[in-house]
């Protein structure tokens, strides 16, 4: 693979071949499987806004669910090399704007690099505290190295899917921090959150 330097380190940049089984096993539509392969035991989304509507933003809140969120991936992994795709909107960091792109669902560019759940957390701040045009600093696209989770954030929407474990899914819909803004869906259902979206 090839690598590009950050923090003095060369990290892995991967290729198509890490991202095509994502594309061959999602299609479109409003259910979790637009974005998820559906070979997980269980699936959940988790937003980024408040849970009600009317209340204000609380940033210190949405960077406190970033990190609970990766450390709840974190505990669920058996490796901390994790596939993190930065997705080329346009109005995003993607980090290594060098690396060469690999494309994911509907030709969407990503940039994809070998890394772990430090750098999935640190690697893209919101700029001067604020945070980004979809209200996350993390990667659009994570997953460890044996595939068993993966985390999508889609172009324009403010939400994770999520596929997983069970106990994955059920730690991640308890969590103290995240069980405001988490939801378990099934594959059928409309995994839009209430409140995005609505159609």
């Amino acid at each position: 693979l090839a690598t590009q330097i950050k923090d003095g380190i060369a990290w892995p940049i991967g290729g198509q071949a890490e991202v095509d089984w994502i594309t061959e096993q999602t299609d479109g539509g409003r259910q979790i499987t637009a974005a998820i392969p559906a070979s997980y035991a269980a699936y959940a989304t988790l937003t980024n806004h408040p849970a009600a509507p009317d209340l204000p933003r609380d940033l210190s809140l949405e960077r406190r669910q970033d990190l609970a969120f990766v450390d709840v991936l974190r505990r669920h992994a058996d490796t901390t090399d994790w596939w993190l795709g930065y997705l080329d909107t346009g109005a995003s960091d993607i980090v290594f704007w060098q690396a060469p792109k690999v494309t994911v669902y509907s030709g969407w560019r990503y940039v994809l690099v070998l890394a772990g759940p430090h750098q999935a957390s640190t690697w893209r701040p919101a700029p001067n505290g604020q945070p980004n045009w979809k209200s996350t600093e993390l990667p659009e696209v994570m997953f460890p190295a044996d595939r068993s989770w993966l985390v999508s954030f889609l172009w324009d929407d403010d939400w994770a899917c999520i596929g997983g474990s069970e106990a994955l899914i059920s730690d991640l819909v308890r969590d103290p921090v995240l069980v405001p803004n988490a939801r378990r869906v099934d594959t059928q259902q409309d995994a839009t959150p209430p409140g995005d979206w609505p159609g």
